[in-house]
């Protein structure tokens, strides 16, 4: 069953699209990410126009972080102190990157930036994931128990000026670097399509030393008005949000996303890390493909 996307100017089949949805929401039910790192490429793969693949994942994503905030304030795990902070900079952020897609959009480039920015940020976390879930593993086979890590946020961080004191998060820390943190992610978003949880999650960890307890709530309540304002910013400027191609999604996504939490319920964090970065890697290596394998036609004549 076929439906035409206005925007896109293609047909796709509906149950291809919803179920292109349903993955994605198995995914970020089981590891808690946005799942935006993943629909993109595969909606790129389906044929759909990188541009409007971008623009059309960021309202697919706010709707589907609704859910997961509303779930996790409930249990106090949102710091809505340090969300604020990160939804700011986030919000400049989209700001810049909404001007430099127009930019690459005018001079014809945004498909090749999009793509590379993919197969390197995609490819650089799929290697650093893989690895620590495979050292994990290891330790455990060799029935080593974990160190407890004493380690707080990041010497640079520790460095900044101004600080303040996020109670919830458990941290006394300049506003600096959530500010650059959320600035960062939402100039990600609006290039590429993505919430951002999937670097936002582990730079909160690593970088700020948040506490686990509210890391994937915090970030949710970040790419929650993040991708909203992304929405917004591309339906004003590069207008090519396909709210057909969205809907979708949403309901394939919504439905997966129950099926992906109570799998991940039933298995360790160091298996799920490693599949996640599997996946992750596969994406990669399959965009890099794209980008250096010769097409069999070189060009091609579209009639209009």
């Amino acid at each position: 069953m076929d439906l035409y996307l206005p925007i896109a100017g293609l047909s796709v089949n509906i149950l291809v699209i919803i179920g292109l949805g349903g993955l994605v929401g198995l995914l970020s039910g089981m590891f808690g990410v946005g799942g935006g790192f993943l629909t993109t490429p595969l909606m790129i793969f389906y044929g759909i126009p990188p541009a409007v693949a971008v623009a059309s994942s960021a309202p697919q994503i706010t709707g589907a972080s609704v859910s997961g905030v509303l779930a996790h304030g409930h249990r106090g795990g949102v710091d809505y102190h340090m969300g604020a902070v990160l939804v700011v900079g986030g919000a400049l952020g989209s700001l810049l990157g909404g001007f430099l897609f127009r930019v690459l959009q005018d001079i014809g480039q945004i498909d090749t930036v999009v793509n590379v920015m993919y197969v390197l940020m995609l490819g650089g976390i799929g290697i650093v994931m893989a690895r620590e879930a495979i050292q994990a593993l290891i330790a455990e086979w060799r029935g080593e128990q974990p160190t407890a890590g004493g380690k707080r946020h990041h010497p640079l961080i520790a460095m900044l000026p101004f600080r303040w004191r996020f109670y919830k998060s458990g941290l006394y820390i300049s506003p600096l670097a959530p500010l650059l943190l959320g600035f960062a992610t939402g100039v990600m978003t609006v290039l590429m399509g993505v919430g951002g949880g999937f670097i936002l999650v582990p730079a909160m960890i690593y970088l700020l030393g948040m506490s686990a307890r509210v890391v994937v709530g915090t970030s949710l309540f970040q790419i929650l008005f993040v991708t909203a304002a992304t929405t917004l910013i591309h339906a004003m400027t590069t207008r090519a949000v396909d709210l057909v191609l969205t809907g979708l999604l949403l309901i394939g996504s919504v439905i997966g996303a129950q099926f992906g939490a109570r799998f991940a319920q039933k298995m360790k964090p160091e298996y799920l890390r490693l599949i996640l970065a599997f996946i992750v890697l596969v994406v990669a290596i399959r965009m890099l493909l794209g980008l250096t394998w010769r097409p069999p036609e070189i060009f091609t004549v579209q009639l209009q």
